[in-house]
């Protein structure tokens, strides 16, 4: 089954799984952004550490993009390490999103 090419991307999933996370974000949060998909959006922020807080930015639906994307960055930023404990559940709603639209 990892052979199938997915319909969104046309990448098997041993394809996608062989990428960074950093660049299966970049690519789910683009298909996300293309289809105005807020709750790819919450559910992403929903599993970073300090989601409590994320979750406080403003969320207009023209503006989310952007704003998941600099919440995103500002926690890295702050925290100084990357996703950590949170790597392997993103890593899944990434490839996930991305085998699916």
């Amino acid at each position: 089954m990892t052979e199938t090419p997915s319909a969104g991307t046309g990448h098997t999933f041993d394809q996608l799984d062989a990428l960074s996370t950093e660049e299966l974000r970049e690519r789910a949060f683009a298909r996300a952004r293309e289809r105005r998909d807020v709750g790819f959006f919450w559910s992403v922020l929903r599993h970073l550490p300090n989601a409590d807080e994320a979750a406080a930015l403003d969320g207009a639906p023209n503006s989310v993009g952007p704003t998941i994307d600099e919440a995103a960055a500002l926690w890295r930023e702050l925290t100084g390490h990357g996703y950590e404990e949170s790597a392997p559940l993103l890593r899944a709603a990434f490839i996930d999103y991305l085998m699916k639209h």
